[in-house]
């Protein structure tokens, strides 16, 4: 704890060293406002980076993107952080890690790997992310596996693949996932230009939870299977990342520490970045990180809500995404004054669902419509 009223020091940083990426996924949850190459930090702020962090207290690191692999110097940045006894995981699509880097990421120190897949099948899989990636993501799991690697594995679930949990689990068990997060999609960036396309109806998600259930009991000892919620089907919002500025921190591309990952879509803050101020600064005394910490920014219902004390009054970026202010309630809490607008979306989802409740995944007409993330559409 503190230099500043009892703020604890963050536990994790999520270093998003680029946002470069081969894959173009529909839901990522990348801003829609991409860095581009020219403006990502360089190595030297990279490692100045990871220093501060540690001297705040900072335990995990984990490298992000886009794809992290796509910098060379990855590598060098796993070997400082590991010297400073730092734990260093790698969020990878998988692209890029061949045999040869998977060894030398584990000699120079990688803890684990998280490697994302689309879905159990090669067409549905390279189809939402935009190029042919599949075959490429097993070769991944493979290599991480022989470099001795732990390996945790993301699928992010939506209307397009939701009736086929069984058929996912089933694949990263036998790709040699000691964990699978199952994360149905959250509606940022690019999910949220999609959300039409993407939001599942209530009975699609009800009959995949349940799946999750049978599955997770059988598999107990074999396999840890998560369940991330989808929170537009919630009563009440999910806690920010923990809490905004309360356990966590991001640092994107260009260098700008965010309290979550979305936080930088907040046109109304100002957040700074490490090529002008220290991480510990931005931490304790800047005034985005601030801005949200305690109760007093809070409208009601939050105020007087007992659940403040859970959910930190949710969301900022859904409450700027959806009501236009991020002071203001998050919209999934059912007492939310702009709780119409989650509803509406779930409509339209369940009627997108009734009126194609079994469109061929092989079609073209199923991905019609959908954007494709890419730094040429930021």
């Amino acid at each position: 704890m503190t230099q500043n009223s009892g703020v604890p020091a963050p536990y994790s940083l999520l270093a998003e060293i680029t946002h470069r990426c081969p894959l173009h996924c529909v839901y990522c949850s990348n801003p829609l406002e991409l860095s581009a190459p020219q403006t990502e930090l360089a190595t030297e702020d990279w490692l100045r980076v990871l220093e501060q962090a540690h001297a705040l207290g900072v335990v995990q690191v984990h490298f992000s993107g886009g794809e992290p692999l796509d910098r060379a110097d990855l590598e060098q940045m796993v070997r400082r952080a590991r010297a400073l006894g730092l734990y260093t995981n790698l969020i990878t699509s998988g692209l890029g890690l061949t045999r040869p880097r998977a060894r030398a990421l584990a000699d120079d120190g990688l803890d684990s790997v998280q490697l994302s897949v689309q879905d159990a099948g090669a067409v549905l899989s390279d189809s939402m992310a935009g190029r042919k990636a599949f075959a490429a993501k097993q070769q991944a799991t493979e290599a991480a596996r022989e470099a001795g690697l732990p390996l945790s594995m993301n699928v992010v679930l939506h209307r397009l693949n939701l009736e086929r949990v069984e058929e996912i689990i089933d694949l990263c068990l036998s790709w040699g996932a000691e964990r699978l997060e199952l994360a149905n999609a959250q509606y940022y960036g690019w999910a949220l230009v999609n959300l039409e396309r993407l939001l599942p109806s209530r009975e699609q998600l009800e009959k995949a939870e349940a799946v999750y259930q049978r599955k997770k009991a059988f598999l107990r000892g074999k396999m840890e299977l998560i369940w991330v919620r989808s929170d537009y089907y919630e009563r009440f919002p999910k806690p920010c990342m923990g809490g905004w500025g309360r356990i966590h921190l991001t640092v994107s591309p260009d260098g700008f520490v965010l309290p979550c990952p979305v936080a930088k879509t907040i046109k109304t803050l100002r957040f700074d970045s490490v090529q002008e101020r220290s991480l510990s600064w931005i931490w304790y005394q800047s005034p985005a990180f601030n801005r949200f910490r305690g109760w007093d920014w809070m409208p009601e219902p939050c105020r007087s809500c007992s659940r403040r004390f859970e959910d930190f009054g949710g969301c900022r970026c859904q409450a700027f995404a959806l009501a236009g202010d991020a002071a203001k309630t998050d919209p999934v809490c059912q007492w939310a004054p702009d709780h119409a607008l989650v509803e509406a979306a779930v409509a339209r989802g369940s009627e997108a669902h009734r009126a194609n409740p079994s469109t061929p995944r092989e079609s073209k007409e199923t991905f019609r419509g959908l954007v494709y993330r890419h730094l040429r559409a930021s």
